[in-house]
């Protein structure tokens, strides 16, 4: 939304950050996995190396615009980028998440070519 360098903009200043920032946690092992796509990010992180509220802190100390806010991990699943993945032994399913508004319903094609 807005200028469109915005999101070239924002890409260059996430990588900056990721280079500077989240590398250092990635070495330590504090946080064991960090994918990010566009603006979601999904970080898997040691519990017994790190406190969730310390990586918000982090965050907001490194650039006071800079909003993060988190969705935990219930029942062994999340959702993340319109997919559930759920922890299961030994493996990851995932499954496609439908919000509760969801109907369901499609538009013909071939009605709208007339």
């Amino acid at each position: 939304m807005g200028s469109p360098i915005s999101s070239l903009t924002a890409e260059i200043f996430l990588q900056n950050y990721e280079d500077k920032n989240i590398k250092q946690f990635l070495e330590a092992k504090s946080i064991i996995f960090y994918v990010r796509y566009v603006d979601d990010i999904l970080i898997i992180f040691d519990k017994t190396k790190i406190i969730p509220q310390n990586i918000n802190t982090h965050i907001k100390k490194v650039h006071i615009n800079i909003k993060l806010n988190p969705t935990y991990e219930e029942h062994r699943s999340i959702n993340f980028l319109d997919l559930i993945k759920r922890r299961q032994y030994k493996k990851l399913e995932i499954v496609i998440y439908r919000k509760p508004t969801t109907t369901d319903t499609t538009i013909n094609f071939f009605l709208i070519i007339r």
